[in-house]
């Protein structure tokens, strides 16, 4: 394995390196070096995550050994059972390095190049309940619900507790080398269903020890989930892979949609509780909770309801608009302030504990929908002050509701509190003396504005070139079909038959002469499933569809519009890949959908990429 000097540091590289590699390394380390934060942008294909992981673990190496073989220590001789290992404090001041990627898939990817890597951090990927627990009846549970559920079942004071729970202190004892070697989320569940330890809690004690810590990036923008982290941000490293979707999670994050159907779910759960309290003194005398609070809740949802139903609305496409400070207005008038928002916040955790019990009695698992009442009203009040507000824009949006909804004809509305600084969310890590925020992607140019979105300083920055030769690519425009006719796929024309016939003419001809793996991308769903449609009715003059022609080249496989059938999609297109029964696979998938993410279609699973038209935001989009 080659060994690189790099600002005096010895990086130990799997393969011989680039020279865009090697630069690359460089300005890591210079970022590590100096303390300051650093954007980088090289290419798809050029190695950035290995080379991200190899200068990033070189320069914590020279800092002082790993936490491997140490293994989780024990606290159990100073009487406490609970606490299995020691808090971040107790190791040496070491920086924790924290590298978030978008997605479990992009995440898994970096895992396995860190296994091509010859260094061996002590290690955890940070996973939500819904992705580990191996609880029979919790893990059918999502959201709240399943952390409420998972809550209960933890402490020791209820009949039933979580056997898998109870595992984990014994288990982390006998097996101080777990995350020694690098391992995913598969492999800790595989840990809890082989050993019976639950895998959500063993991740969590691994993080206390760990040198590096892999997650999604909600754990580290989002602040409920960042609180959770227990992390030592002091001088702490924070890597964002695939950094190009920054601004606008970000944004989102702090931003919040309370539609009318989720409003009228919160009002009858407040309704339920007050049932339930006074049900409550009446057959056991448990004075517990107060209905009156409930009352007052519910009296406040109510208000609210019928405030955002008198707001005028002019245009149904434009919606009604007010600068961000408005939000603080509308709650004023329910008397909704910064002075009595606690009060509210307590009484809507109260509503979510008996929820929850009621739920738990009757083993239903039903979501709390009340706290995102609560989520909504710490994003308002997240500050003493209003400052953060004048990045915002109050909107009420008027849509037909659908019948799925069980309001048909009745029109629905959607208070919107929409943030337009995604630098709110990052100007944190500022104020908690991150050391370094180091920002990676194969795209980030124009460096300029995407730095002053961020709100962050940036001294150290690099645009690389890419490792291949022009020679090696083509890439170009194809403005007209086999018969002329020409390719727009504007709004106006991208429905006509005209269009999608010569797109798939010309489609049919990509597959005949690419070989191997051909990758085609439509700008939505909609679009797709238009095309795929026509072409599959569409004869040509031999009585052949355009779709028949397609298959006879390529086996297809269309990215489905569900999560969890995404997995199955891969794997069929990569077998399909294998059969030599025809000559390759192709791919219909869509921009900005899962399979244009951050996936490795290497050497022969992507030999050409056709995109079908620009995803531009659509026009009358409010938010637009």
């Amino acid at each position: 394995m080659p060994t690189y000097k790099i600002r005096g540091i010895d990086v130990d590289f799997p393969f011989e390196a680039y020279d865009s590699q090697l630069v690359y390394m460089e300005k890591v380390i210079q970022s590590l070096q100096q303390k300051c934060n650093a954007l980088l942008e090289s290419p798809t294909g050029t190695g950035k995550t290995l080379c991200l992981l190899c200068a990033t673990l070189a320069w914590r190496k020279g800092l002082g050994g790993f936490s491997t073989g140490m293994g989780v220590r024990s606290s159990q001789s100073e009487g406490s059972k609970s606490d299995v290992s020691p808090s971040q404090g107790a190791r040496s001041k070491l920086p924790t390095i924290v590298y978030a990627s978008r997605t479990h898939s992009q995440i898994r990817q970096v895992i396995q190049e860190l296994k091509r890597t010859c260094y061996r951090p002590k290690m955890v990927v940070l996973g939500s309940r819904e992705q580990l627990c191996i609880h029979d009846k919790v893990s059918l549970l999502r959201g709240k619900t399943q952390t409420n559920a998972c809550r209960m079942l933890c402490r020791k004071r209820g009949k039933r507790t979580c056997a898998h729970y109870s595992h984990v202190a014994d288990y982390m004892k006998k097996n101080p080398h777990l995350g020694d070697e690098p391992i995913d989320i598969e492999d800790l569940v595989n840990v809890g269903r082989r050993f019976g330890p639950c895998p959500y809690y063993v991740s969590r004690e691994l993080h206390k020890v760990a040198d590096i810590l892999f997650a999604p990036y909600n754990y580290l923008i989002d602040r409920n989930l960042r609180k959770i982290l227990n992390v030592d941000w002091n001088n702490s490293i924070l890597i964002f892979d695939e950094a190009h979707n920054l601004e606008s999670l970000c944004a989102d994050a702090a931003s919040f949609d309370l539609p009318s159907w989720l409003l009228t779910a919160c009002i009858s759960e407040a309704k339920n509780c007050i049932d339930l309290s006074i049900s409550r003194r009446e057959e056991s005398n448990d004075k517990s909770q107060n209905p009156d609070n409930f009352a007052i809740l519910k009296a406040l949802l109510l208000k609210l309801e019928k405030r955002i139903a008198e707001v005028p609305i002019q245009s149904k496409e434009m919606g009604f608009t007010r600068p961000g400070p408005y939000i603080y207005e509308l709650l004023a008038d329910l008397n909704v302030t910064h002075e009595t928002t606690s009060m509210l916040t307590n009484i809507i955790d109260d509503a979510a504990v008996l929820l929850e019990e009621e739920n738990h009695n009757n083993s239903k698992g039903t979501v709390c929908r009340l706290e995102s009442i609560n989520d909504i009203l710490h994003l308002i009040f997240r500050d003493k002050g209003n400052a953060h507000a004048k990045f915002y824009r109050v909107h009420v949006q008027e849509l037909e509701a659908s019948a799925a909804d069980g309001l048909k004809g009745k029109a629905s509305r959607t208070l919107s509190w929409w943030c337009f600084n995604p630098g709110i969310a990052l100007e944190e890590f500022h104020k908690l003396d991150v050391g370094s925020i180091i920002l990676t992607s194969g795209t980030l140019s124009p460096m300029d504005s995407f730095a002053l979105e961020l709100k962050l300083e940036f001294p150290v920055r690099l645009e690389n070139p890419h490792v291949i030769t022009p020679s090696q690519i083509w890439a170009g425009v194809v403005s007209a079909g086999p018969s002329s006719c020409s390719f727009n796929s504007s709004y106006r024309n991208r429905d006509s038959v005209e269009y999608k016939q010569e797109l798939g003419n010309a489609i049919v001809n990509f597959a005949r002469i690419v070989p191997d793996g051909l990758l085609v991308f439509f700008s939505s769903y909609y679009i797709m499933d238009q095309c795929i449609g026509c072409w599959k009715n569409m004869s040509h003059a031999n009585s052949t569809t355009i779709w028949e022609r397609i298959c006879k080249h390529k086996k297809p496989v269309i990215e489905p519009r569900q999560s969890s059938m995404f997995s199955l999609s891969i794997e069929d297109y990569m077998a399909k890949l294998k059969d030599t029964s025809a000559s390759g696979a192709i791919f219909f998938a869509v921009c900005r959908g899962k399979v244009s993410e951050g996936l490795d279609f290497a050497d022969h699973a992507g030999r050409a990429v056709v995109i079908t038209g620009m995803p531009f935001a659509t026009m009358n989009d409010p938010k637009v």
